[in-house]
């Protein structure tokens, strides 16, 4: 009944652009709802999510896929809140000038300390950090830095596939401490170790013999990609739910910018993960939280997060360092 529409640009977007872009994205969802009254309303709080559902509507939320989308700027990030934005991804395939992505060279080992500011002014706001996309040393510094609960909008378990998106068994117990949800990603490389071993492989073969040699075309050929299947994307959940609890997971899908699994091919098969999961012996309340309490739980965390941090701080301004301030390295 909800649905976090991701309002993404290009991270190599220049500064400027991308957050013009990023107010155009949200300004297109906002359009969508609009349009479609008598399917989308767009939902600001775990309120607003609950209202739009007994209304038979899909709620709809706004979320930044990458920290690009604020050009180094609290106020921007301010901005892009009271335009309707409710998470925000720290990186996306890219470092910022302030966090580490876990796809690009480490030049931060982590957060710097404009980065710790970022998050603490997500937490004042009340918008969810989101830690899919980052480095593992990224991840531990948000963890370790965030006053409220925050999200994976879209990763799986690195215990099952060890691709760098998906998250590390070893940062699962500062998930579970945080009260947080990995919402878990349909997307085949993600979700399949041999789909993802192949990738690597083909990608290397590819180096090697040339992208468009006969040879490559041969081996090619030869080696089709393997499928990743529904029951693998169970199988994220099952580890997760092993590991920390099922009060620490969600359905992040990413099908827009993912997909690719066998039975899940999109938003209309969420009724065969259910079916999996039931089958598995997992509770009916054990799904309602995969598919949406445990969400909605840190949405609300998050909501009080910042109510008690604009009374702490007693008029004091918010956050105010600004772009010059960046440290390259932690202190």
């Amino acid at each position: 009944g909800g649905q976090f529409w991701s309002v993404y640009v290009s991270a190599s977007l220049p500064g400027p652009e991308a957050v013009k872009q990023t107010l155009n994205q949200i300004e297109l969802v906002h359009r969508m709802i609009e349009t479609y009254p008598d399917v989308f309303e767009a939902a600001y709080t775990a309120d607003d999510v609950e209202r739009a559902f007994k209304n038979g509507k899909v709620a709809s939320m706004f979320g930044m896929e990458g920290g690009h989308s604020i050009d180094n700027s609290l106020e921007t990030l301010r901005a892009m809140y009271r335009a309707g934005a409710r998470y925000m991804t720290l990186t996306h395939n890219r470092n910022t000038p302030w966090a580490d992505s876990c796809t690009d060279t480490p030049a931060h080992g982590g957060l710097t300390e404009f980065g710790e500011q970022v998050v603490l002014e997500m937490n004042r706001l009340g918008m969810l950090v989101d830690l899919s996309h980052v480095a593992p040393d990224t991840m531990r510094d948000a963890l370790r830095v965030t006053r409220a609960p925050l999200i994976y909008s879209h990763s799986g378990s690195g215990g099952i596939c060890n691709h760098p998106r998906n998250v590390p068994d070893d940062v699962l117990p500062l998930v579970k401490a945080n009260g947080g949800v990995i919402m878990v990603v349909v997307l085949d490389s993600f979700t399949s170790q041999q789909v993802y071993d192949h990738e690597k492989t083909r990608a290397a073969t590819q180096t090697r013999l040339g992208a468009e040699s006969q040879q490559f075309k041969d081996w090619d050929a030869a080696n089709p990609q393997p499928n990743a299947y529904l029951q693998q994307v169970a199988d994220h959940i099952d580890h997760i739910k092993n590991k920390i609890g099922v009060d620490h997971i969600g359905i992040g899908a990413d099908f827009d910018g993912g997909g690719g699994v066998v039975g899940l091919e999109d938003v209309s098969k969420y009724p065969n993960l259910t079916a999996e999961l039931l089958r598995r012996g997992y509770t009916e309340q054990d799904i309602a939280k995969i598919l949406g309490l445990n969400v909605l739980r840190v949405m609300r965390g998050a909501e009080r997060t910042a109510w008690v941090m604009k009374r702490e701080i007693m008029g004091t301004p918010p956050f105010e360092i600004r772009s010059g301030a960046l440290s390259p390295q932690k202190n």
